[in-house]
């Protein structure tokens, strides 16, 4: 290192980003202590102050660190801080700073939500963030923000949120195009309007009963839990679409047409039936179909799926590859009358892959049926996989479904494999 031009050692000690280490190498000599100020991301782990025995306020260390950079890009802390600390940092960087990642940690703070201006207020001074990601946080009120005109992404993992205070911080990021919202408590309707957003991942945590409109006419990945009702209408470039509901029912969706849709995913104890067919219609170029919803019904009862023709449902999505079918729908294609229509013209074109999951022996022999009519007609099908889960029958049926089951691997056993 000692041979090493000045350039070069501020350039390789621009990678040291650890408040730890920033401060060992502090120590080295005098050169090391001169090329520190051209680091450009400084990390404050959870455990940064551990050791601290009340020398010095640990918001005094995190600015003097951050006031001796010529130039900061990216602040990372998790350790815990003031509002007034949060503050002077994002005073002296807040025309540097691209990348600013918060611990908030306030979602049990009663002063949150009565100290003015609050955390959430401060970040508004780094108007040129490219990136912010908050986890812990209290959006009791609206953040007084103006705009983040080059924001690009938005996360915000474990949030606390009232009114009408999420819809205003996304509002003022209009240029976003990623939003990662998990974990969001106290949310019942958001209205999402962002013209450039290309994926979203939402997360809204409670009963399952929130309402979703999104308008991204750039869309591309959608993965969305929580929520009875979801609307997105604009769609040309959607192709990961995931809707999951752990908590509540899907009542609705609303999509336009998903031409370049390549994989969807539905998941959740109930569905309304009229929103699961909506989807299959829609969806009919999908490549990677992946199905876990347990029960329909449109009220309080748990209904079972309807009957679902077999060669209708293949007919209606030519360019499958991959099926991923849980029980009830599975159990929907096994119908008495599910496989009348297979004409020796039927085939199943693209299909690579099945699982299936198969959780009940009855109606034994009309699955075997459909498990041999994906075999015969799959004409390019490489790999079946059959789970069985919780399969639990105190009759001899349940043996007797098991052993036409090993039967039909062992014949198929290029293909069919049995978890």
């Amino acid at each position: 290192m000692d041979a090493l031009p000045d350039a070069i050692v501020q350039y390789i000690l621009s990678y040291v980003d650890n408040a730890r280490d920033i401060a060992v190498c502090n120590c080295v000599s005098k050169r090391w202590k001169d090329s520190l100020p051209y680091i450009r991301r400084l990390y404050f782990p959870r455990n940064s102050f551990e050791n601290n025995a009340g020398r010095d306020n640990p918001d005094n260390v995190v600015w003097r660190m951050v006031a001796s950079v010529v130039r900061l890009d990216e602040l990372v802390v998790y350790c815990p801080f003031s509002r007034a600390g949060l503050a002077s940092w994002l005073s002296l960087v807040s025309s540097s700073l691209r990348h600013l990642e918060l611990r908030m940690d306030n979602l049990a703070e009663q002063q949150a939500c009565s100290e003015i201006p609050s955390k959430l207020d401060c970040i508004g001074a780094a108007k040129d963030l490219e990136s912010l990601k908050l986890w812990g946080v209290l959006m009791a009120s609206v953040p007084k923000w103006d705009i983040f005109p080059k924001l690009r992404n938005l996360e915000i993992v474990g949030a606390r949120l009232e009114g009408p205070a999420l819809s205003s911080a996304i509002q003022a990021c209009p240029n976003l195009t990623s939003l990662l919202l998990l974990g969001c408590e106290g949310v019942r309707s958001v209205s999402i309007d962002l013209p450039l957003l290309e994926h979203c991942k939402l997360d809204f945590y409670g009963l399952g009963n929130c309402s979703l409109s999104l308008t991204s006419p750039k869309i591309e990945s959608l993965e969305v839990q929580g929520c009875s009702w979801v609307r997105v209408r604009e769609t040309n470039c959607l192709r990961n679409l995931l809707i999951s509901n752990n908590s509540g029912r899907v009542y609705m969706v609303d999509f336009g047409k998903l031409a370049a849709l390549e994989s969807l995913s539905i998941r959740g104890i109930q569905w309304c039936w009229d929103a699961v067919s909506k989807m299959l219609k829609w969806a009919s170029e999908v490549k990677h179909l992946y199905m876990k919803v347990e029960f329909t019904g449109d009220f309080e009862a748990l209904q079972p799926f309807p009957e679902v023709d077999f060669v209708d449902f293949f007919n209606s999505h030519p360019k499958l590859q991959k099926f991923d079918v849980h029980g009830a729908m599975f159990a929907a294609l096994c119908q008495k009358n599910s496989l009348k229509n297979i004409g020796t013209a039927f085939t199943i074109p693209c299909l690579e892959e099945v699982a299936i999951t198969v959780r009940s022996p009855l109606n034994a022999e009309q699955k075997m049926g459909t498990l041999e009519s994906l075999v015969k007609y799959g004409k390019n099908l490489k790999t079946m996989v059959i789970k069985i889960l919780q399969m639990k029958s105190s009759h001899s049926s349940a043996d007797d479904f098991f052993d036409e089951i090993c039967r039909f691997t062992y014949m198929n056993r290029k293909i069919v494999r049995i978890e």
